[in-house]
């Protein structure tokens, strides 16, 4: 187990320039969430993203191992009937 002190994490400055539109959405979305500061709305954002980018790489890698195959359906589940795939193809939300 290393005992050694650890350096404490160095933040890194960013910039990003944002369309009129988007500073307004962005400017709605932390008034909706209660964020105190831009930056804590683009660290929200950046973690959504890393995390959607990790779901990405996760569904690549799946369909990767069973080589375009459909994946196994767990133990006791169905497989969907033709009208269950229908009616979700029809589902708004």
């Amino acid at each position: 187990m290393d005992s050694s002190p650890k350096e404490p994490r160095r933040g890194k400055l960013a910039q990003v320039r944002l369309q009129a539109d988007e500073v307004e959405a962005l400017q709605q979305a932390m008034r909706t969430l209660n964020l105190g500061s831009t930056s804590d709305a683009l660290r929200e954002g950046l973690h959504l993203l890393v995390r959607e980018a990790a779901e990405a790489g996760a569904a690549a890698e799946i369909r990767s191992f069973y080589g375009g195959r459909p994946a196994p359906l767990p133990d006791g589940v169905l497989p969907p009937t033709e009208e269950e795939l229908r009616a979700a193809d029809e589902m708004t939300w």
